[in-house]
């Protein structure tokens, strides 16, 4: 079957996740074999369109990278449209390079696949007059109007694996384990591993929490004789005065802090109840390694779908996934915005029916 679409670049950007490669992988394919579509890899994410550091993907290319973790193409977290400076050797403003590089490769399209920053860029671009399609991919949930993201099935099975196995030791030396988990200003991972690892406390970014309140939760579990507690904490999280103060400042406390939020909850739970506190940081093992089949499975139908939104001409749309169906999402709805967990969520309500306390 034939298209419009000749040609189009694919370029990965943003933080990797599992599943990237599967997706690389369905968009070439599907688009080199149901629609004869020539596929131009970018490296590096956007500054690899600024740089023209570009080549032609060929099957080879795509072969055998299924089941690997990472991407093939590279990435950054270069953002074309914020506070952009002209390149010194050619004068040129980011924006024009793109422009530039997508005209110099005949590049009738372009696809690019990442979370919240990298589909507000590619919106950004779609107003720029280029015809661009997105797909949603990160391990923190966090995309609006997809039912869910590719990585993060992947992330949510490390994590769980890993508050599993602290488990026993949390049982063994009768101590407080504080995991903290990723996700900026969204809980879902730290939510949904928190209730699949059977954590007594999860904090989320969209619940402040009060230490005392946690400390009391704590207390009587000891009090009821379990020796230790697991408490899971997003990185994001704060505390109810932290949750008073505007942006600025919360940031600009955050970067005086010496280590992460699940050292300074360990360190608040020890002087409020005594206990030992030890902390896990989990970081980027949630990110890493082979993506779960339920993420294979998740990023080649974004990707598939993506070669036939690009046959289709359905450009300027986000590839996503509502009520099981793949259905396209204008990016300038996407873009700039994050989906918090509602309060009212059925997993929040799933949690205080078991006991679990957030710290309110």
């Amino acid at each position: 079957m034939s298209s419009g679409v000749k040609k189009f670049g694919i370029l990965t950007s943003g933080g990797d996740a599992p599943g990237l490669n599967c997706a690389i992988r369905a968009v070439c394919r599907t688009a080199m074999i149901q629609y004869g579509m020539e596929p131009i890899g970018i490296k590096n994410g956007y500054r690899g369109l600024v740089e023209n550091n570009c080549f032609p993907i060929t099957g080879d290319d795509i072969s055998g990278i299924l089941t690997r973790g990472g991407t093939i193409l590279g990435t950054s977290r270069d953002k074309p449209f914020k506070n952009p400076e002209p390149d010194p050797s050619t004068g040129l403003l980011p924006v024009e390079a793109i422009k530039k590089t997508y005209k110099e490769w005949n590049m009738d399209a372009l696809v690019c696949i990442g979370g919240n920053g990298t589909n507000t860029t590619a919106s950004l671009l779609a107003q720029e007059g280029l015809n661009v399609i997105g797909l949603p991919k990160t391990i923190d949930n966090d995309i609006v109007k997809t039912d869910i993201t590719f990585g993060f099935h992947t992330a949510l099975d490390v994590a769980t694996e890993a508050v599993d196995r602290i488990h026993t030791t949390a049982h063994s030396h009768s101590r407080i384990m504080v995991i903290e988990v990723m996700g900026h200003k969204a809980g879902w991972l730290s939510l949904y591993s928190g209730i699949a690892g059977g954590a007594d406390v999860i904090l989320l970014p969209e619940i402040p929490y009060d230490i005392d309140s946690v400390a009391n939760c704590i207390m009587k579990r000891r009090d009821a004789g379990k020796e230790f507690s697991i408490v899971v904490v997003a990185e994001g999280s704060l505390s109810k005065d932290e949750a008073l103060l505007q942006k600025k400042e919360l940031k600009k406390r955050r970067k005086l802090m010496p280590y992460s939020i699940a050292y300074r909850v360990a360190h608040e739970l020890e002087e409020a109840t005594g206990l030992v506190s030890r902390v896990t940081v989990l970081g980027y093992l949630q990110r890493g390694g082979t993506p779960s089949s339920y993420d294979r499975v998740l990023s080649s139908q974004f990707g598939s779908q993506a070669a036939h939104f690009l046959a289709q001409e359905k450009f300027g749309n986000l590839v996503a996934l509502q009520n099981n169906k793949i259905v396209p999402v204008p990016l300038i709805e996407v873009a700039g915005q994050v989906k918090n967990i509602p309060l009212d969520h059925e997993m929040i309500a799933a949690g205080r029916g078991l006991g679990t306390c957030f710290g309110d």
